[in-house]
């Protein structure tokens, strides 16, 4: 992927925290996912006093695609901080690691985690995920 394309990226997700309802914990966290179709789908976190009904970014923009049909990804970026301030990567949790795994080749989709336009790493989903459990384990 070229830069250009992973600054757009990390710009929408930055964008994306000012949306995120975050009472309880205020840590803020935008995503903004790439599908095959080089369309872009943006996520925040929306938590709930219930604690396990609250959702995460990168769900939130996988749950948007995936209501439009799409079902096929190439990367995603994910920012977060608290109170909006990032001062560290925001690695993906593990419900939406496994959801990623529903969607996505683990070999070779990309997941950014960024700081800044300047800051930024790069993994598979393979990487964070080793070993992971997905369709293709039940086929």
């Amino acid at each position: 992927m070229d830069k250009k394309r992973i600054e757009e990226m990390i710009d929408l997700a930055i964008g994306q925290m000012e949306f995120s309802y975050v009472p309880y914990s205020h840590f803020r966290v935008g995503a903004a996912l790439l599908g095959k179709n080089g369309k872009l789908y943006t996520g925040c976190n929306i938590e709930n006093a219930a604690y396990t009904p609250t959702n995460c970014a990168e769900r939130t923009a996988f749950f948007k695609a995936v209501s439009e049909g799409v079902r096929e990804f190439d990367a995603i970026c994910v920012v977060g901080g608290k109170e909006g301030i990032l001062t560290e990567y925001a690695a993906p949790c593990g419900v939406c690691r496994q959801v990623m795994m529903e969607f996505c080749d683990p070999d070779t989709f990309q997941i950014i985690m960024a700081k800044s336009r300047q800051e930024y790493e790069i993994y598979t989903l393979k990487d964070i995920l080793p070993r992971g459990f997905g369709p293709a384990n039940l086929a």
